[in-house]
């Protein structure tokens, strides 16, 4: 199942973080994409045409967030939007982590 199809499955901790190869593969399956701090969290950085289309992708990004239960972190501004994310209980990446982008880049469609 394609990965914007799949649900977060709720992380409390207590399981592996993906390595950077199990990443490196996920990630190919979300274009736009890439792996910071030292493949531990995933960003997107997107650019707009005014504040004001960037705080309507931001909203729309904060309802798939909320929908999922799985929440990035969010910097935007003026004519651009940075989303990181991560799973904060295990201090890396999940494959819901690569759920959720896959969900926010059918925002950008």
């Amino acid at each position: 199942m394609a990965l914007e199809q799949q649900q977060c499955i709720p992380c409390e901790g207590g399981v592996k973080r993906l390595d950077e190869a199990q990443a490196s593969t996920m990630l190919l399956q979300t274009p736009g994409w890439e792996m910071v701090d030292d493949a531990r969290k995933i960003e997107l950085k997107c650019v707009f045409k005014n504040f004001a289309e960037a705080l309507a992708f931001v909203n729309k990004v904060g309802q798939v967030a909320e929908e999922q239960n799985h929440h990035p972190d969010i910097l935007f501004g003026w004519g651009y939007a940075k989303i990181t994310i991560q799973t904060h209980a295990i201090a890396g990446l999940h494959e819901n982590d690569f759920v959720l982008a896959a969900k926010i880049n059918t925002l950008l469609k």
